[in-house]
């Protein structure tokens, strides 16, 4: 365990009313007790003064609480001093903390100790990361699932009935000549499976709603690309007129559609061009619809399928996409029998067809599923992978048993299955892997 007391700021730099520097450790109130001269008491907020001991300048007016282990978030003692929150303040009130006994915080640091301390697992440390970036009601409604331990608690009855299992063949390995009484481990090992079947289904949509849906407005110059992120957006965000090309480089933003995060990309529209500012722009459209999870083909019906219209198409194979017949509102001249996606007709200049163009676009990325509010859904692909990894060794165990396999074969496959399990809530994680989770937190968190 950490033995030495950590400084950050926690709350972000910039001008705001209030900042936090947060100290965690077993000098955490000694280092308090240097710059801040009224008394502290446990859970008691605080008023006074932080000044500097060396030349006795008041750096500003403060509430300073005290909160002593293990009833904290990190299960160490804390003191937060809460000050105004502009950059010098707080830097200077960090600064006096470094130099009399902290040191400065890592990435994730306070959360790392909550889960080395025993507070949270693994799982939930990472929730708390998703806390923090949720860009919708729904993902930050996945998110604090997480943080309260619901998959945890999944997890751990799996993991219950498969150590059940595995206690009964070890024993039946290393006490061969003792009678010991007979078990059906195969409805307990189904069982299992099924449990992680219906978490490894819920994980598409649970990564959508955590990490939202990357989706490209493609398609050739003056179709409506922008005036659609306009509708979409219910602003107008894009420049829109009526001169081919007005789009020369990609714009993005983020629209919540019944829950889920959509980063729109408005994408130049893809064209031969001389003109270096616009081949440029073309250049990213192309980046734009490989990066993509989802694209938005936008065509205008008023007019024909020209060839700009078939070289986009053909850079679509093998992508998630809902055609948009745009301009509705004019005569229709396309034929668009031919596009192997389904098609939503709208018109962005009336708005028609939007809300059917927006429940289309959740449809496809959820499936067609309709998740209740208390639905537990995998969010993690760290957690997704670990799941499947679990699963295909959980199947291999079952296999074993069914071709009457010796029982070493099935106990290997049951501890992979466990260790693979333990990713997930920390029991068997490495410390590589903790520093890459954690070093995805902000300082201070």
């Amino acid at each position: 365990m950490y033995q030495d007391t950590i400084a950050a700021i926690s709350t972000p730099i910039g001008e705001s009313g209030i900042g936090i520097v947060r100290l965690s450790g077993p000098d955490a109130l000694a280092v308090a007790r240097k710059v801040f001269a009224r008394p502290l008491s446990n859970r008691r907020l605080v008023y006074g003064h932080i000044t500097d001991p060396e030349t006795g300048e008041v750096v500003d007016e403060v509430l300073v609480a005290y909160m002593e282990a293990p009833h904290t978030y990190t299960r160490e003692d804390i003191v937060e001093i809460n000050c105004h929150g502009g950059p010098l303040p707080l830097q200077r009130i960090l600064g006096l903390a470094l130099r009399y006994g902290a040191r400065m915080a890592n990435p994730g640091e306070f959360t790392l100790r909550a889960f080395l301390n025993g507070r949270i697992d693994l799982a939930q440390a990472e929730s708390v990361l998703d806390v923090v970036q949720a860009k919708t009601a729904a993902s930050l409604r996945v998110a604090v699932q997480g943080l309260g331990g619901k998959l945890s608690q999944s997890l751990k009855e799996v993991r219950s009935q498969l150590m059940g299992v595995l206690a009964y063949l070890t024993a039946r390995i290393d006490f061969p000549e003792d009678e010991i009484e007979g078990q059906e481990v195969v409805p307990t090992l189904e069982g299992a499976r099924q449990m992680l079947k219906e978490l490894i289904s819920s994980a598409e949509a649970g990564v959508v709603y955590r990490q939202g849906v990357r989706t490209a407005i493609v398609g050739r110059t003056n179709v409506g690309k922008s005036s659609l992120l306009n509708c979409l957006l219910r602003q107008s965000r894009a420049i829109v007129t009526p001169v081919p090309g007005t789009t020369r480089d990609t714009l993005e933003e983020v629209v919540n559609l019944k829950g889920v995060p959509f980063v729109l990309v408005d994408t130049a529209g893809i064209v031969q061009s001389k003109d270096l500012v616009e081949a440029l722009g073309v250049e990213r459209s192309r980046r734009a619809i490989e990066q993509a999870d989802f694209v938005l083909l936008v065509i205008d019906t008023s007019e024909p399928l020209k060839d700009p219209d078939r070289e986009i198409i053909d850079l679509l194979g093998g992508k998630e996409v809902v055609v948009v017949a745009n301009k509705s509102d004019l005569p229709s001249q396309a034929d668009l029998d031919g596009l192997p996606w389904p098609k939503v007709s709208t018109s962005a200049l009336t708005g028609d067809g939007l809300e059917e163009l927006e429940e289309r676009m959740v449809d496809c990325v959820l499936g067609g599923r309709v998740f209740t509010s208390d639905a537990l859904l995998v969010s993690n692909p760290r957690h997704k992978s670990a799941l499947e990894r679990a699963q295909s060794h959980l199947e291999q165990a079952l296999s074993s048993i069914e071709a009457q396999m010796p029982d070493d074969f099935v106990t290997i496959d049951l501890t992979a299955a466990l260790n693979a399990l333990g990713e997930i809530t920390g029991e068997t994680v490495t410390d590589e892997l903790l520093e890459t989770i954690f070093s995805n937190f902000c300082i201070g968190k």
